[in-house]
């Protein structure tokens, strides 16, 4: 509760919070979807939390409400000015203000981008990421490996030694255990990072 409350994009107020077993659930009310997005990160930052369960609704009020075709053409505009996309490489689908995006990119960051350049737009109550990765290239298992190990160097620990990479084609498995959501979170972001991988599985467990 603490850490929602020090997140100023939050309405802490209208959420509530139970834990059981460091199972975390969020429930309540927001009035924009980056409200409903910045409380899960914030729940996840938490020393803890093992898994996230989240039932928290958008309820827009009138002055953030659009219908679907403006928040399309908006989303279509936004993502053709966005850096790093390629023209027409992701298309846009509305309903009820719930965008999902679908198409093909070669990067993970290119998806990451996509993603962010919609959730914050007004009238927006959650978004759906089905874009698929094609790097076009073949994944090097000490790449992978070696991604993982120096994204987690920089957080002083040891748990690298306790996540591994099994490859299959282009996809990554993770499993093992990390401490944190964090430490969770870079692995998965570095097998993303690791050129040729299209598809990441992760199975780490949070252990403290």
């Amino acid at each position: 509760m603490a850490e929602l409350k020090w997140e100023p994009t939050v309405p802490a107020e209208q959420i509530g919070v139970e834990v059981n077993n460091g199972i975390v659930t969020l429930a309540g009310h927001v009035d924009s979807f980056p409200a409903k997005w910045n409380a899960e990160r914030a729940a996840q930052r938490v020393a803890g939390v093992k898994a996230l369960a989240v039932e928290i609704d958008v309820k827009l009020n009138g002055s953030t409400k659009h219908n679907d075709a403006d928040i399309a053409r908006t989303a279509e505009n936004v993502l053709l000015w966005t850096t790093y996309l390629p023209q027409d490489s992701v298309k846009v689908m509305v309903e009820g203000g719930w965008v999902t995006l679908t198409g093909q990119v070669q990067w993970a960051f290119q998806r990451a981008t996509a993603t962010a350049a919609v959730r914050y737009l007004a009238g927006v109550t959650g978004v759906s990421d089905q874009i698929t990765i094609n790097p076009g290239v073949s994944v090097s298992v000490t790449s992978v490996k070696g991604d993982i190990r120096a994204a987690l160097k920089g957080r002083a620990t040891s748990e690298s030694n306790n996540i591994k990479a099994t490859i299959s084609g282009t996809e990554v498995t993770l499993t093992g255990n990390a401490p944190t959501w964090a430490e969770r979170d870079a692995a998965g972001s570095a097998a993303w990072s690791s050129h040729g991988v299209n598809n990441v599985v992760d199975n780490i467990a949070i252990s403290y």
